[in-house]
């Protein structure tokens, strides 16, 4: 009997503190993010409609297509590819979401490895 009723209190505990999820939110719009490598940041900014993500890096532009899964998963392909790596698909989960902010995870298509970032909402 106290067995049940701790499970059931862990039960409505954890249910009580689950991660905010509206990710229709961030289908669209412009967005920022910042990636650290060694000591360095590169902040990338991506302008995203339904379709279609235009990713602005270091002066440069890329276009990427977008197939939504579903509200919180997307796969990217990019449009003009320079080489083989760019062929890759990037599979896009979008995990919590805020007011302004998403953290999400990315992974080529088909692999384990995934990383994850948070990005802000600037439009």
């Amino acid at each position: 009997m106290r067995f049940s009723i701790l499970l059931v209190s862990l039960l409505f505990f954890y249910s009580c503190y689950e991660s905010e999820r509206n990710c229709s939110d961030f289908k669209t719009g412009t967005f920022e993010f910042e990636a650290f490598s060694g000591t360095e940041v590169f902040k990338t900014t991506i302008v995203r409609n339904d379709s279609i993500e235009i990713d602005f890096f270091d002066g440069k532009s890329d276009t990427s297509s977008i197939r939504w899964i579903n509200d919180c998963e997307y796969v990217l392909q990019k449009i003009h590819p320079k080489n083989q790596a760019e062929k890759k698909a990037v599979l896009i989960k979008i995990l919590t979401t805020n007011k302004n902010n998403y953290t999400f995870e990315f992974s080529e298509v088909g692999k384990t490895k995934t990383s994850k970032a948070t990005a802000r909402k600037i439009k």
